[in-house]
């Protein structure tokens, strides 16, 4: 029962729930968003598209294991009805160093299915999880994007989100590098 102790976060169109593995409705929609090209060319250190069902339903796995293993943090689904299969994945993580090793930096993310481009699901599933990572007292969030990936970085800004310029400290290519810093507590 340890994946389904992390709590579901909503906002006010979209509610953010664990992947479940074993779901056959999620692995279907994982692979159906992460096997396409125009999703998979933009993601992770060698881009490419999931080659499998067996492979999606692997790594669902360990997504589902990053949130039992970092407290508070992980990927969530995305959906729009509790009964509907997810649109896609927002993401609370630690950003892997050059060799893949967790870093203490945190990334936000978001993967969404190409159908639900340009509706603002992106951004109302990263609002939501900015609050979160403040609950948590997360001191302050990155996000990275290959050169190009215009989408995410028009996420990026209307998140408020700062540009840093390109670096090559995650993931072992090099990144354009956004920055949010949380909020400071209200004066007394």
């Amino acid at each position: 029962m340890g994946h389904h102790v992390r709590v579901d976060l909503r906002s006010e169109r979209l509610i953010l729930r664990p992947w479940y593995p074993d779901d056959p409705t999620d692995v279907a929609a994982a692979y159906d968003i992460y096997s396409r090209p125009e999703v998979a060319r933009w993601l992770g250190s060698q881009p490419k598209p999931w080659g499998s069902v067996d492979e999606t339903r692997q790594r669902l796995e360990r997504w589902q294991q990053v949130g039992e293993q970092h407290p508070g943090l992980g990927l969530w689904a995305i959906t729009v009805n509790r009964h509907d299969p997810p649109i896609g994945t927002v993401l609370l993580v630690r950003l892997p160093d050059g060799q893949g090793e967790p870093t203490d930096d945190i990334e936000i993310g978001w993967h969404l299915h190409p159908d639900c481009w340009g509706q603002g699901y992106a951004t109302e599933a990263a609002e939501r999880l900015l609050q979160h990572a403040w609950d948590l007292e997360i001191p302050e969030v990155n996000a990275v994007a290959y050169p190009g990936n215009d989408r995410s970085v028009a996420v990026m800004e209307r998140l408020g989100m700062e540009r840093q310029g390109s670096t090559d400290r995650w993931y072992g290519v090099t990144l354009d590098w956004w920055l949010l810093e949380a909020p400071l507590p209200p004066a007394a």
